[in-house]
């Protein structure tokens, strides 16, 4: 796990209604998942993608959870470390083997 990653794992738990992973917990329908999906650096500046998975009992409960996730993540560029987040698409991300409704929200972090 990076800086930034835990960073983000406990802004986002301290801001959200459900609890935040970074991997599945077993047996739980209300939760967000991280997933960082790669890095760059560029002048001594790193620029971290992140996937942050929105899950639900009903397609709706994770669209509505992938909404709080979009509220509270212009929030987290208040932190010193962070220069800039930017939110690069969201979309719906079910999981059509296991039929777990999930929203993602893919995201550009530029940190120090």
């Amino acid at each position: 796990m990076t800086i930034i990653s835990k960073l983000l794992l406990d802004y986002l738990d301290q801001n959200l209604s459900v609890s935040v992973y970074m991997e599945a917990p077993e047996e739980m329908t209300d939760y967000v998942l991280l997933d960082q999906t790669g890095s760059s650096v560029s002048n001594h500046v790193t620029t971290t993608t992140i996937a942050i998975q929105s899950y639900g009992a009903s397609l709706y409960g994770a669209m509505l959870l992938n909404d709080e996730v979009k509220e509270a993540m212009p929030g987290f560029a208040a932190l010193p470390e962070v220069a800039r987040v930017e939110l690069e698409t969201d979309y719906n991300f079910t999981n059509t083997e296991t039929k777990q409704y999930r929203w993602q929200a893919v995201y550009q972090i530029t940190h120090y």
